[in-house]
């Protein structure tokens, strides 16, 4: 299957990956990042066919819907796409404009991973948040937990919901059948044939957003030093 994602060799990306520490992988560039979700059939058609998201199938405003611009931890997430309700892959392009205004507004799920002084500021902050921040294990082709983590952001209510379907999004694209393509390697253990979307750490120039992420100077450029 073709893809306008730009594509490179797992087993060579990961060579420039960081091993350890919070960082952002993901496939960017000046103007836009891409984002993963999985969704059922009826929600995926729809947004394909109106490039946002809603529908008859899809609450916005009740539920949380998350984001992750890690690919490898999206198939994690989603068993290759075989899990139920989340049979189809869509890569989300969003301009970077609305992705650093998503992570400015995030609240950490946890007090322990938060920059709040109290877990009472934390808890009132987290109710008034309209999104979640969550820093979990990334994982391998093979579902091996890696000493890195990987970023997942969960938004809701009607203006943050309504900005990221109707502003920020560029384009969606359905990449189901290349995920399952690349599945078939992983279940063969052909890992040497694997492909998949070129990710570099993504470097935060905020310094206001960087401690929201609770993240240091080494894991925001993804390098041991300068």
């Amino acid at each position: 299957m073709t893809t306008t994602l730009q594509l490179e060799l797992y087993n060579s990306q990961i060579q420039n990956w960081p091993e350890s520490g919070k960082h952002i992988l993901a496939q960017y560039d000046n103007n836009s990042i891409v984002v993963y979700q999985a969704f059922k059939n009826s929600i995926a058609e729809y947004a394909l066919k109106n490039q946002k998201f809603g529908g008859d199938d899809y609450s916005w405003y009740d539920r949380m819907t998350w984001i992750k611009p890690n690919f490898v931890w999206m198939m994690y997430r989603s068993g290759w796409a075989t899990k139920r309700y989340q049979e189809r892959v869509l890569a989300i392009k969003i301009s970077l404009e609305g992705f650093n205004s998503i992570l400015y507004e995030c609240v950490p799920s946890s007090f322990g991973a938060s920059h709040f002084s109290d877990e009472k500021s934390w808890r009132k902050a987290l109710e008034n948040s309209d999104v979640r921040l969550q820093w979990d294990p990334d994982h391998d082709l093979n579902g091996k937990k890696l000493e890195r983590r990987a970023i997942q952001l969960g938004i809701r209510g009607e203006r943050l919901t309504t900005k990221y379907s109707n502003e920020w999004i560029l384009s969606i694209e359905d990449i189901t059948e290349f995920v399952k393509e690349q599945y078939e390697h992983v279940k063969h253990g052909n890992l040497d044939m694997v492909r998949t979307p070129r990710e570099e750490v993504y470097e935060i120039k905020d310094e206001r957003i960087t401690k929201i992420l609770g993240m240091d100077s080494q894991e925001i450029s993804g390098r041991e030093g300068d």
